[in-house]
């Protein structure tokens, strides 16, 4: 943990998106073979059992803010995965993941300041639109079951950013994450449990990866760098995570890209470049811990 505390946090940011996605891509194939359900406890079990070994994070001694802090994290973290995955029941997965990524750039326009911030957050928004497609699915189409999916995965999203910066705040290294994905996965046990007499040597093993990729890896780099950077620099940073989706699904499923959606993944580049740039550090008046 003190060498990632050297690591500029922008650079975590991006090593956790790069994770997640490819994380994801690999998550594509396991959802059909165990429900949604089954694909998320599965993650959140074993990087919960990973995260735990490593971090041996203590019961005792923490105050009732420090234990509500986790409990919301916890919550907002299973809640998060959940909900997305279930959207993808319902939805074409980009217009699932344009609807979730509401939460973040929401919160990031909420957290502005300077003009420019608000034209990033603008830049990143129109990007992730061409990228994921949503601009070409009649609304009429649409599930509203799935709706309602996506967009409370963007508002537990949110939740997650503002909740990983008090939760480092409040806890040595990774003590408040380990204690928040047991508390995560406590809460998406029930929805998936019925999936255990599937998981054989086959899907134990995927599930594994996932959990590295899509929870372990990713989560532990976030808390570190959101001690150190605002949830409104967080929040834009993670507009390239369309852009990584979009690579990990040419790179591990074939998915090829067309030009519009070059053109997306350039805009939430240029986004991410603007925080790099003006926005990665923290404001001494800014906080996402308090």
């Amino acid at each position: 943990m003190s060498r990632l505390s050297s690591v500029p946090a922008p650079l975590l940011v991006l090593a956790g998106v790069v994770s997640v996605q490819f994380g994801g891509a690999l998550a594509a194939t396991l959802v059909p073979e165990i429900g949604a359900g089954g694909s998320v406890v599965m993650r959140l079990l074993f990087a919960t059992v990973i995260l735990v070994a490593i971090a041996r994070p203590r019961v005792r001694g923490h105050s009732r803010r420090a234990w509500l802090t986790v409990l919301g994290f916890g919550l907002a973290l299973g809640l998060m995965n959940f909900t997305f995955y279930g959207s993808l029941a319902h939805l074409p997965i980009g217009v699932a993941v344009t609807i979730e990524f509401l939460g973040p750039l929401l919160l990031a326009a909420a957290f502005s300041r300077r003009l420019l911030d608000l034209a990033a957050v603008l830049a990143a928004a129109a990007g992730v639109l061409l990228i994921s497609e949503a601009l070409t699915i009649p609304f009429a189409d649409l599930d509203w079951t799935g709706l309602g999916l996506a967009a409370t995965a963007g508002a537990c999203w949110a939740a997650y950013i503002i909740f990983s910066g008090r939760t480092g705040a409040e806890f040595d290294k990774l003590e408040g994450l380990a204690l928040a994905m047991v508390v995560a996965t406590v809460v998406t046990l029930p929805f998936g449990i019925a999936s255990v007499p599937e998981w054989d040597a086959s899907v134990l093993a995927r599930g594994l990866g996932i959990a590295v990729l899509s929870s372990v890896l990713p989560y532990s780099l976030e808390l570190v760098a959101l001690r150190r950077m605002t949830a409104k620099a967080f929040g834009i940073l993670l507009s390239l995570e369309p852009a990584v989706a979009a690579l990990a699904g040419l790179i591990v499923l074939g998915q090829l890209l067309h030009g519009w959606q070059l053109a997306g993944m350039a805009l939430v580049v240029l986004a991410s470049a603007i925080v790099l740039g003006l926005g990665a550090r923290k404001d001494p008046a800014e906080s996402t811990g308090s």
